[in-house]
């Protein structure tokens, strides 16, 4: 099967060249060409016409959104994503109102950037398929073809933080289900065999996630030591 074909739009030739590096570091795809302009975009996708269509928002001579429209309404086997430092939700909700396979806030980290181009080629390729053998569809062929989750690792464990490892952060995970007691960063890091700094790390990580609340426990001598408790009314899940 022949690769997916990328054409990056994007001023800032620095973030360009980062999405092209990304991009090369996943099978099946490859970058057709780089757009910095509405002229050189336009230009690109006439003649290219790229399957795929990484596109920001603000260009000194365009808005993203406006080529996105022209797009859709032109060219209908082709797809975009947008990859943006824009966050304000009513831009957010104009995106996918207008039909963006994913919205990508910058900066970009590449596990998130990997999970969007795979999500798209399972998208792709079973477009693919089903246009070879089908005329017409069943409900859960559409069902699964526009399922918007990935299975697997990818699901969940692609918007780790750094410094967050997935399988340690089982293994804390494990820990804290098994006690309704509160536990100290110290325990859970023998029980895990990791140090005291590297368990709080991880227990001040499921803190942010809401799945953990933390506390204080005054013992008889010394400084009162924190302590992390389950959230019983969100249970811990892997």
């Amino acid at each position: 099967m022949k690769d997916i074909e990328v054409l990056i739009v994007e001023d800032d030739l620095r973030i360009a060249e980062i999405q092209k590096r990304f991009i090369e570091q996943i099978k099946g795809f490859q970058t057709i060409g780089i757009a910095t302009s509405y002229i050189e975009a336009r230009n690109y996708i006439e003649v290219l016409q790229p399957d795929l269509i990484l596109l920001d928002v603000y260009f000194p001579d365009m808005n993203g959104f406006d080529l996105l429209k022209e797009t859709k309404q032109e060219t209908k086997q082709m797809d975009v994503i947008m990859i943006t430092a824009t966050k304000e939700i009513h831009k957010v909700q104009e995106a996918v109102s207008i039909g963006v396979f994913d919205y990508i806030i910058k900066p970009v980290v590449f596990e998130r950037f990997k999970q969007s181009l795979t999500r798209y080629q399972e998208y792709y390729q079973s477009l693919l398929k089903l246009g070879k053998e089908n005329l017409y569809v069943t409900q859960q062929q559409v069902d699964q073809l526009l399922r918007k989750e990935m299975d697997g690792e990818l699901k969940d464990k692609s918007y780790l933080p750094k410094g967050i490892d997935p399988l340690t952060l089982d293994k804390v995970l494990e820990v804290m289900n098994k006690v309704d007691a509160g536990l100290t960063a110290e325990f859970v890091g023998k029980e895990i065999g990791v140090s005291r700094t590297t368990a709080r790390r991880y227990l001040e990580h499921l803190i942010s996630e809401e799945k953990v609340d933390a506390d204080l426990a005054y013992g008889t001598v010394g400084r009162p030591e924190r302590v992390y408790i389950v959230k019983r009314d969100s249970a811990i899940k892997k």
